[in-house]
């Protein structure tokens, strides 16, 4: 019987003896250790549960995130007045001490073009492609206004927010699109008017002269008819481009 057993794990080595092998190392360190600490060990558990539980832990995670996403898509706003956004970052815009890792000290003079290329996101992303949660949209106005300068009311330039140019282009359809519905405020250029704009004194905007008072031959406006330049004018410019002009 015994012989039998014997030859039963001889053939499970030769078979896969990578299965035994943790049984075996557990085996030798009980061998090693005193009386009192191998009777408080607990049994040995197999390293596939704990990959396991390693795993439903992930999923629960992806399956957070996932339902973050789709709570926030369609009113991406909410995201703003959360929990999970004053958590992470208080009072302070979303760019708020962004810096992007580079080689050397000089920091680069134009942002990356893109942080996301497919299903892949680069190192070191800009501050609104790192959080899924922060979506760009018309009706976001607290998001457009952390990007908009209190001084100027212009956007802030993507080199001191940090924004990637694709996300930077989706700001400024944004924030056009929200001043045209009229959810941003916006100031209209000041421009100074002259008089001479608003004068009826010239030929063309004054009154048609009557058509008796017109020749034989005579143009209806004085600029359609023959205008004869100032030989002096005429004699100038052609010794000026005198190497120019064909014989």
């Amino acid at each position: 019987m015994a012989a039998s057993f014997q030859s039963i794990a001889k053939l499970l080595c030769r078979l896969s003896p990578s299965t035994l092998h943790p049984l075996r190392h557990y085996q030798s360190c009980l061998r090693r250790l005193p009386v009192r600490s191998y009777l408080a060990l607990p049994p040995y558990v197999p390293p596939h549960h704990c990959l396991c539980t390693a795993a439903s832990l992930q999923d629960g995670e992806a399956a957070q995130a996932a339902e973050a996403l789709l709570r926030y898509k369609d009113r991406p706003w909410d995201y703003l007045e959360s929990e999970e956004y004053i958590e992470r970052y208080g009072a302070n815009p979303v760019w708020a001490g962004y810096r992007r890792n580079h080689k050397g000290g000089i920091p680069p003079q134009k942002t990356r073009k893109t942080c996301i290329r497919g299903d892949k996101i680069c190192g070191n992303p800009c501050p609104i492609c790192r959080d899924p949660n922060v979506i760009i949209h018309h009706q976001n106005v607290k998001l457009l206004q952390q990007f908009i300068s209190p001084h100027t009311g212009l956007l802030y330039d993507p080199t001191q927010t940090g924004v990637c140019m694709k996300q930077q282009k989706k700001l400024n359809e944004a924030v056009n699109t929200a001043r045209d519905h009229g959810l941003l405020p916006f100031q209209i250029p000041y421009v100074e008017f002259a008089g001479e704009d608003y004068s009826n004194s010239h030929d063309a905007v004054g009154s048609t002269p009557p058509p008796q008072s017109l020749s034989s031959g005579a143009s209806w406006y004085q600029w359609y008819s023959e205008i004869s330049p100032d030989e002096k004018e005429v004699a100038k410019v052609k010794k000026t481009y005198k190497a120019y002009l064909k014989s």
